[in-house]
């Protein structure tokens, strides 16, 4: 798809999800039907204390991770969380950094910056939390200017991973951080997928081959990149069960779709700005 059909998709997308967010339960709009969010919450490593602290709206069951939890965030630090959604990770960071930090949110999806932004103001942070309007690829905010960037399953919907990655690396401080969580591939999926909009916008075939994901990174001017990974393997199993992929999954063998489960993984990635 082109960068703009992209883009459109992935709003169209992710505006279904706020409207339909009681009952949203997982990384996409093509899956996000039925289940509990606060389960899927935990799964992803929220804990209890973290889901007491947050408005239940700004939980959408949506991620792949929990991106604060290796940010190791300190009082009065600048946090920009790339694909805000609905706030989860930002106010999670405003508790952590507090009143004497501040927090940024960019998304270009209204409705999830509508939510957010009237959050702000009911929890009473809208001082020192925002939400911007913009794409991550071309983030509206000031060079040098920030300590840590939070990203939540949100990269691998980018048509151009780089530029991300590059803009990241431009709004940084020296010595500030990267902490996200991110959908990567261990192996190509079959091209059935590929084509997929509902896959594209579910987080699957968006997603990067870990190798390139990490090079992307460095490629930008990152130092000190880790990661760790856990199985993605229920995330395509509720992919596969959006009813616009029926003929898709019919076109797979069964082998063809469980190696291809078996290649989906949650990656946490950590890099450093030199």
């Amino acid at each position: 798809m082109a960068t703009r059909d992209i883009r459109d998709s992935v709003r169209d997308g992710y505006d279904q999800v706020v409207k339909d967010s009681k009952d949203s339960s997982c990384c996409g709009p093509a899956c996000c039907v039925g289940g509990d969010r606060e389960k899927r919450a935990r799964d992803l490593g929220y804990s209890e204390i973290d889901l007491a602290d947050i408005p239940d709206e700004a939980n959408l069951g949506l991620g792949c991770g929990n991106p604060t939890a290796i940010a190791a965030l300190s009082p009065g630090e600048v946090v920009l969380d790339l694909g805000s959604g609905a706030g989860m990770d930002a106010f999670l960071a405003a508790a952590q950094v507090g009143d004497k930090g501040q927090v940024i949110g960019i998304d270009m999806t209204p409705s999830m910056l509508s939510r957010s932004r009237n959050l702000a103001t009911q929890k009473g942070v809208s001082e020192y939390v925002e939400f911007r309007r913009g794409y991550i690829e071309d983030l509206p905010v000031t060079s040098e200017s920030v300590d840590v960037i939070l990203s939540n399953c949100v990269i691998n919907l980018s048509p151009d991973k780089p530029a991300v990655f590059g803009e990241a690396y431009r709004v940084l401080k020296r010595g500030g951080r990267l902490a996200i969580s991110d959908i990567c591939l261990t192996a190509p999926l079959p091209e059935i997928l590929q084509q997929a909009d509902a896959a594209y916008v579910g987080c699957i075939s968006g997603a990067l081959l870990a190798e390139e994901y990490e090079a992307a990174i460095k490629d930008a001017g990152f130092v000190d990149v880790t990661w760790t990974r856990t199985s993605a393997a229920d995330l395509f199993d509720a992919i596969l069960s959006d009813p616009t992929l029926k003929s898709a999954r019919e076109t797979m063998t069964d082998r063809e779709a469980e190696e291809t489960r078996n290649h989906l993984w949650s990656y946490k990635f950590s890099a450093v700005k030199s």
